[in-house]
């Protein structure tokens, strides 16, 4: 963190950002000229809405998805359900926390890919959503037990959960609090658990120098804060507005 408290310049000037490839401008890769040399290796546009929409969800979390947009909601993109369901799947996910429980999309992605017994805790202020997202799982099949809903600030319950005794945490809930999800995250995640935050290249602000959005700074802030703890294997990817993936090393 910049002595300011502004990490904007944090990861994008940073000795270790130089290293990594990010500059400043956002447009150098392990000290690649992207303009100049490496665009023709770049993903286009078309190739990345293929990625998105590669995977062919589960009718059960296409079928929310598809009503929860009808909604005018945001809701995580295709790619980014197909993700955490792959994530939640390769660690055979038996304890999940969610922040930001919303139209209860992101519950049903989680679900498809944990252990058949898992429980996913998620956590959010709107009580209402939560019930909504409880009745998506119910029609689901999935058993009460297995989903528990805890309405509230994120950042007043986290710290009552347990100590590195979950598998996967996605974080998908007040942008401005990042940065205190990322720290909560490390506590409650086992060796090997995998932390994932959503939304961090914010609508393509946050690899644009010149945005010093609230908003934007603060994802900078928490891409920077994952670096920083050291205690993280991350990768960001680029699905619906930025995905990054990070484990949890000993």
């Amino acid at each position: 963190m910049s002595e300011n408290g502004v990490l904007g310049e944090t990861l994008l000037d940073s000795p270790r950002a130089s290293r990594t490839g990010i500059s400043h401008s956002c447009r150098r890769i392990r000290g690649v000229n992207v303009r100049k040399t490496g665009a023709a290796n770049l993903l286009d546009s078309e190739s990345l809405a293929l990625a998105e929409d590669y995977v062919y969800l589960p009718d059960t979390v296409r079928q929310a998805r598809e009503d929860a947009v009808l909604t005018i909601r945001e809701v995580p993109s295709n790619g980014v359900c197909a993700a955490l369901l792959f994530l939640a799947k390769a660690l055979d996910a038996k304890a999940v926390v969610e922040v930001g429980t919303g139209a209860g999309v992101t519950g049903l992605a989680l679900f498809a890919g944990m252990n058949p017994a898992g429980i996913l805790t998620s956590i959010d202020s709107e009580a209402d959503w939560q019930l909504e997202a409880k009745q998506l799982a119910a029609d689901a099949g999935i058993a009460a037990r297995r989903f528990r809903t805890i309405a509230g600030v994120a950042l007043d319950v986290l710290p009552k959960l347990s100590d590195a005794a979950y598998d996967l945490v996605f974080i998908n809930g007040d942008k401005l609090e990042y940065v205190e999800y990322v720290a909560q995250a490390s506590r409650l995640l086992r060796t090997g658990g995998i932390l994932v935050l959503n939304d961090v290249l914010w609508h393509n602000l946050v690899a644009n120098p010149r945005n010093d959005d609230d908003e934007t700074m603060i994802m900078r802030e928490a891409l920077q804060s994952v670096l920083d703890l050291g205690d993280f294997t991350p990768l960001l990817i680029p699905l619906g507005s930025g995905l990054l993936a990070a484990i949890k090393d000993e």
